[in-house]
């Protein structure tokens, strides 16, 4: 496909649109939408952008199932740092797509060797509010 702009026929980029959000709804649930609705008074077309092309267009690509795609999100934000809102968001999806809680921590601690241990830090301090939000705590 190519670049959505907000020019071409409108029915083709609602349906992008919905397309999209039928994933991020599948993937992030909740969280990925309340990201979303956030958007709508500020920035309405990075928020489409997000849903039609993010993931209508990458997370709906055959190459990776849904939890390695998650698995390489958890790698890259925590690579990133400073993304703890948005890692937030991907840890309730790697959970919702399959990844256990000693998973997603054997990831961080994994991301300590190429990272260090401040970003690793944060990523599983991160995942420790979504794991207790969630009732997941204490991990055996």
């Amino acid at each position: 496909m190519t670049y959505d702009n907000p020019t071409q026929d409108p029915a083709a980029r609602a349906a992008r649109h919905e397309h999209g959000r039928q994933i991020l709804d599948a993937v992030d649930g909740e969280a990925g939408a309340r990201v979303i609705d956030s958007l709508a008074d500020i920035a309405p077309e990075l928020g489409h952008q997000v849903v039609a092309w993010g993931f209508g267009e990458i997370y709906a690509r055959p190459g990776l199932e849904p939890r390695d795609r998650q698995l390489v999100t958890l790698g890259m934000l925590t690579a990133l740092g400073g993304c703890e809102p948005q890692l937030e968001v991907h840890i309730n999806a790697a959970l919702n797509v399959g990844l256990t809680p000693e998973q997603i921590i054997e990831a961080f601690l994994h991301s300590a060797v190429y990272c260090g241990f401040p970003r690793a830090l944060n990523a599983t301090f991160t995942a420790k509010k979504v794991f207790a939000e969630r009732d997941l705590l204490p991990l055996a």
